[in-house]
């Protein structure tokens, strides 16, 4: 059977959607990736040990157990204790929460690199602990590391694809459904491969403007 391209003029309305939720689910597991991976950087370096530890266990977790297997602990383990999370948020919430630990590590690294003459600054002026955490450490620490946590964006895009398992309709889930009427996978699963590359394009684009401006800021 040779390839017929033509065939997806019928099924672009399905793909459309697919491509839709693949970025509407980028877009929100990388903002909670960000914020609990400043969050989880803060807890880890500033916290107490009671409060530390059990973050610090959580993170580990994370690091060493497949993605798959966690969006299956989010979406299928937490009914059993009566929490029924729609496929989207147990998605967007297991790809956030996996990237989060990731970047919290860089995170991290961006805070102990802080000139320890801006803390002793902050503090001269008045400001508490907390507040020279908030208002200074932590912006110029994820500023200095917005280039790797853009790399990981990137990599969360990827990765969404694995929601299709739990029923998120997103690209790859769109793509099947229009195979399993089609009978014609080549050509669907090559469309999806163009409109990842297309999306993926356009996030490079976005986090390089990002850094720019950050540059520019500086």
């Amino acid at each position: 059977m040779r390839p017929d391209f033509s065939v997806l003029l019928n099924f672009w309305d399905t793909l459309a959607l697919g491509a839709f939720w693949t970025i509407a689910l980028t877009g929100v597991a990388s903002v909670i990736s960000v914020v609990f991976g400043i969050l989880f950087a803060v807890v880890a370096l500033y916290a107490p040990a009671p409060i530390r530890w059990p973050v610090r266990a959580f993170e580990w977790v994370f690091m060493g157990t497949p993605l798959l297997l966690q969006l299956f602990l989010i979406y299928f383990g937490l009914i059993t204790i009566g929490i029924d999370l729609p496929a989207f948020v147990a998605g967007a919430l297991g790809l956030g929460l996996y990237f989060a630990v990731y970047n919290s590590d860089i995170i991290q690294a961006g805070i102990r690199a802080v000139d320890p003459g801006q803390t002793e600054a902050a503090r001269a002026l008045g400001l508490s602990r907390w507040q020279t955490i908030r208002d200074v450490t932590v912006p110029q620490a994820v500023r200095s590391v917005v280039p790797p946590i853009g790399n990981n964006t990137i990599a969360l895009l990827k990765d969404s694809a694995l929601v299709s398992v739990i029923g998120v309709a997103e690209l790859t889930l769109a793509a099947q459904q229009a195979i399993g009427r089609s009978f014609r996978p080549l050509e669907f699963y090559v469309a999806a491969a163009v409109i990842y590359y297309a999306i993926n394009l356009a996030l490079e684009a976005v986090l390089r403007r990002i850094e720019r401006r950050i540059s520019l800021a500086r």
